[in-house]
């Protein structure tokens, strides 16, 4: 598998904790020196090891944002 550079620009919220401490957390990320999106994944506790995420654009995370503000929970 190729490397995949990633800067960690913001930890905006931890989500969820695992039993075996890896944390669900919401982050602005740079992943190849492209412009930060934010992105939602699990994480070990030293940010080096990550499992499969969703990363999603200002516009998307609005728009998310929208929906769920508008659900019945």
């Amino acid at each position: 598998m190729a490397n995949i550079k990633f800067e960690i620009i913001e930890n905006i919220a931890i989500l969820s904790e695992g039993q075996k401490g890896w944390k669900r957390e919401l982050n602005l990320i740079s992943w190849n020196d492209r412009e930060p999106k934010y992105d939602i994944r699990d994480w070990d506790s030293s940010h080096e090891k990550m499992g499969k995420g969703l990363t999603l654009s200002k516009d998307e995370l609005v728009q998310l944002k929208g929906i769920l503000n508008n659900m019945d929970l």
